[in-house]
């Protein structure tokens, strides 16, 4: 698939939020196709409220979120759920579901009410469990698990439905570096070998600067840089986004940027979420 046949998902002059409080306003944003994106910024600057509304699990309180030019409130759910998949920041099981009954529901936006489960939805399940390395997990409970096998689950039910967009809020939570890394890789090779267009939040700027084609960095609700990792990644911008002196130097593997913290050169910030 080539990136000029991946569909371009984008926000224009959006502004979202909660009941009494706009966390983002008037934002513009053009989600590069075919393309791996990383959403970076601090506490409560409004990644996973932009994730949420690109995914539509939230409405915009103003501006509009489009799909190909379409504004995605008049795409039906079942055919937006097709093309664009979500991995929540804090996903919850029914009790007693088991693995593979989970990741079985990543194929529900491709079957109709009265349709069969298919060899194709099965084969598609098993790819998704072995691609994320929980096949020996199916019969397990959900809520058994650990953390990191549990998040692994998630990410295999939205690999499981297919998307052509993937947005992932925080996918590598409760998992140790070594896999971080595992996911990271893999989400590179869905993207690499499947043509899907990935947008990741993720608070490890290191490894963001790494796996990411193009960097978006956000503070208090609005876009302060937008592009390659060597172009937004600058000790400027980080005291920007993060209140944080820093050196950024080239990282010896990859010659990516790589942040490292000036002791003591913090500054004090709002906590959020």
């Amino acid at each position: 698939m080539t990136t000029a046949s991946a569909p371009r998902l984008s926000a224009r002059g959006l502004a979202a939020g909660y009941p009494g409080r706009r966390v983002i306003e008037d934002l513009d944003l053009e989600l590069a196709p075919g393309r791996i994106t990383m959403i970076i910024g601090a506490n409560a600057c409004g990644k996973s409220t932009l994730l949420s509304v690109l995914a539509r699990v939230n409405a915009p309180l103003a501006g509009r979120v489009e799909l190909d030019g379409t504004d995605v409130a008049v795409i039906p759910r079942r055919a937006f759920a097709q093309t664009v998949g979500l991995l929540p920041q804090h996903p919850s099981a029914p009790d007693g579901l088991t693995v593979a009954e989970l990741v079985a529901r990543g194929r529900h936006p491709h079957r109709g009410v009265f349709q069969r489960w298919s060899a194709a939805d099965s084969a598609r399940v098993d790819e998704a469990m072995a691609r994320t390395g929980v096949t020996d997990l199916a019969d397990r409970p959900v809520g058994d698990l650990s953390g990191g096998q549990r998040q692994r689950v998630w990410i295999a039910m939205a690999l499981a439905q297919n998307p052509r967009i993937l947005l992932l809020d925080e996918p590598t939570t409760f998992l140790d570096l070594s896999h971080q890394i595992e996911v990271l890789d893999l989400l590179r090779e869905l993207n690499r070998t499947d043509g899907t267009t990935i947008v990741v939040v993720l608070h490890e700027l290191n490894l963001a600067a790494r796996y990411a084609d193009d960097l978006v960095v956000m503070s208090e609700g609005r876009i302060v840089a937008h592009g390659t990792a060597a172009e937004v990644m600058t000790t400027d911008i980080i005291s920007e986004a993060f209140a944080l002196d820093a050196l950024v130097i080239p990282d010896p593997l990859t010659q990516t940027p790589l942040v490292v913290p000036v002791p003591g050169g913090s500054h004090v910030v709002a906590d959020g979420h």
